[in-house]
């Protein structure tokens, strides 16, 4: 990922943001919030046949403490037009690559139980379910706006 896929990465993550199953958050960060947040090495696109990006993936470690430095937490998000297309299990496929060679020993996501695509992708790719999060927090905004939401904790370790 480059600063010039932003503007087509933050059009993907609004667009998952506004559907309700990706995330918390209400609305897509600026690119300074999310170069600061994202580790550079681990920033993947997916792009169609034409070039146009249909996808991303980018990990934040989840600590600033050294025990952690192997630990982060991923996101994935797909364009509508491309889900069903593999571009999921490519970006994630990417990910786990570039962190396993960097020494990351796990991946861990947090992933609403709605989200069966989601869920699915990450249990083929070799993520378990860690435990369920009831009531973890509530919507802000969508199509969910004030409901307490639930969440499951996904994890993936590095062969050792």
């Amino acid at each position: 990922m480059e600063p010039s896929d932003w503007p087509a990465v933050r059009r993907i993550y609004q667009e998952g943001i506004d559907a309700g199953h990706a995330t918390f958050e209400s609305s897509a960060p600026d690119w300074a919030s999310f170069d600061r947040s994202k580790l550079p090495a681990h920033r993947h696109v997916a792009t169609a046949d034409d070039g146009t990006i249909v996808g991303w993936a980018a990990v934040s470690p989840v600590s600033s403490r050294p025990a952690y430095s192997g630990v982060v937490e991923h996101s994935i998000y797909v364009a509508s037009e491309a889900h069903g297309r593999g571009v999921g299990r490519a970006l994630l496929q990417a990910l786990v690559s570039s962190t396993e060679k960097a020494g990351i020993w796990t991946i861990q996501a947090s992933v609403f139980p709605e989200n069966g695509p989601s869920l699915g992708l990450h249990e083929a790719a070799g993520f378990t379910v860690v435990g369920r999060r009831s009531r973890i927090a509530r919507m802000p905004r969508g199509p969910f706006a004030g409901q307490w939401r639930d969440t499951i904790l996904i994890e993936r370790r590095m062969e050792p």
